[in-house]
């Protein structure tokens, strides 16, 4: 193969590509995030068949894989120690390159479609218990000097714990979000929108820490924002939660994350509706949702194991 083929054949394949990710962006509305998850898992795979192939993929590469090509990729990344979710994150990821490349007229490669999804293991939300989820948000905001600081951390918990938000929904949040009333408006994945109810002790904390924040509140300024100024990077919350961590001797599935777990499981088993429940969540499934039903079924065989009599007597 000449030079000038193998040039327009790369070429062919990156232009492929980066239409995949202007569809991503513009008809999906991805996050960037998501994005670069996505585009991480293509590079995966993509850098696989360079080896497996023995040269460099192409729109021609990628039609004549068969079946036992994916498998291979699987068996390779099992191999690499990856988890099951990642693997099967990945597979999703390719079979949606694979759908947009046909409809593009790119190439088209049935064989991805007779690939099974790796079986994930049975998981739930690990959620805190109320005093725990409690006690962390009074902590977090001990572990800071500069009061305005401790402020922003308190207030960031409490949005994430009784609202629900995604870190990410949290730290997108600018000035102009805070909220006036006993509602807000929130965009979440593939920026959806939706409305949640605050409340007043919310509310005050975002108040007060924007008027010890030395940083001045332009509209369109982050809500939250770091030592310097910046927007805060979602790392340092993770790292002061890993902190209270270690100083409640909570386990380590007590992340940000896990405040939205307990404001969900918590207003469950308080009597919550599970369809009220998914609208404040901003679950596009119910099914999402439902995850919180065996949160709740857990806890309760928990307490029922510790507390009543008969569950405490050995078998005779």
């Amino acid at each position: 193969m000449d030079a000038a083929t193998l040039d327009a054949k790369v070429i062919h394949f990156a232009a492929a590509i980066s239409a995949w990710r202007e569809w991503l962006v513009a008809e999906r509305r991805a996050s960037a995030h998501t994005i670069d998850a996505y585009a991480r898992d293509l590079a995966a795979f993509l850098s696989f068949l360079s080896d497996h192939i023995g040269d460099e993929p192409s729109v021609a590469a990628l039609s004549a894989l068969t079946p036992a090509d994916f498998r291979a990729y699987l068996a390779h990344r099992h191999a690499l120690g990856i988890s099951r979710s990642s693997v099967a994150r990945g597979l999703s990821t390719l079979r949606n390159v694979f759908r947009f490349f046909e409809r593009q007229g790119y190439l088209s490669n049935p064989a991805i479609n007779t690939i099974r999804t790796p079986r994930l293991p049975n998981s739930v939300p690990k959620a805190l218990r109320e005093d725990d989820a409690m006690e962390a948000i009074r902590t977090i905001g001990e572990t800071h000097d500069t009061p305005w600081l401790s402020a922003r951390d308190t207030a960031l918990m409490l949005l994430l714990y009784g609202c629900g938000l995604r870190i990410g929904e949290a730290l997108s949040l600018t000035c102009a979000d805070i909220p006036k009333s006993d509602t807000m408006r929130v965009t979440g994945k593939g920026r959806k929108e939706r409305i949640v109810p605050v409340l007043a002790v919310v509310r005050e904390a975002l108040t007060a820490y924007r008027k010890l924040c030395p940083y001045p509140p332009s509209k369109d300024a982050p809500l939250f924002v770091g030592a310097r100024g910046q927007a805060l990077n979602p790392g340092v919350v993770q790292r002061q939660l890993r902190q209270v961590r270690a100083l409640l001797g909570l386990d380590e599935t007590a992340t940000p994350h896990a405040l939205r777990h307990s404001f969900a499981t918590h207003l469950l088993a308080k009597g919550g509706d599970l369809r009220t429940i998914q609208e404040l969540l901003g679950h596009s499934s119910l099914s999402t949702t439902q995850r919180y039903t065996a949160v709740d079924e857990v806890q309760l065989t928990k307490v029922y194991r510790q507390s009543h009599p008969r569950a405490k007597m050995k078998a005779a």
